[in-house]
Order: structure tokens, then C-alpha cells, then sequence
């Protein structure tokens, strides 16, 4: 839900933005540029957003499966005890 909350929020201010930039770039009674540019604007900002919502969940869920099949790969800290103790033997010096 927050993800498509940001895709309209996106495609309101790209739209916002486009009617701005169309507007000053105009003089005049010109309404069919402007609103082209709010239209274009706003699919650009959406899409983009859009874009970055879908990767930003399928990595969340790729995530998610790597820590439920490996949760050790994640963080790297062993939660069973190492072999032999865990002590680990004084190298000898010759």
C-alpha cells in the first residue's frame, strides 16, 4: 500500500512540475500545452517511481527468501556451536 501511496504521490508532482515547465515555456492562452506537459509529467514521475517500487519489493522478497532458507548466510554469525569445543589451538613456532 505505502508503495503505491509513493507512485501517486510521484505522478502528482512530476504532473505538477510538467505544468510548471510547459507554462513557462509558453506565452498566451495555451492550455493543450500546458496540459500535455502536465500528462507527460506525470507518467514519467509515476513510471519511474514505479520502476523503483518493483525493484526495491522483489528485493525485499528475495531477502526474505534467503534468510528463510539460510539464516546464517544473512549475517554470518554461526548459531550452533563450532566443532571440537570452538577452542582453537595455540600455532607452533619452530
Amino acid at each position: 500500500m505505502l508503495a503505491f501511496v509513493a507512485i501517486l504521490l510521484a505522478g502528482a508532482a512530476g504532473g505538477t512540475i510538467g505544468y510548471a515547465f510547459a507554462d513557462l515555456q509558453t506565452t498566451g492562452d495555451s492550455s493543450v500545452w500546458t496540459g500535455l506537459g502536465a500528462i507527460l509529467g506525470a507518467l514519467i514521475a509515476a513510471g519511474g517511481t514505479a520502476v523503483v517500487v518493483v525493484l526495491t519489493l522483489r528485493a525485499m522478497g528475495e531477502w526474505r527468501t534467503i534468510k528463510s532458507v539460510n539464516p546464517d548466510a544473512i549475517d554470518g554469525r554461526r548459531r550452533t556451536p563450532p566443532p571440537s569445543g570452538g577452542v582453537r589451538q595455540q600455532p607452533r613456532v619452530r
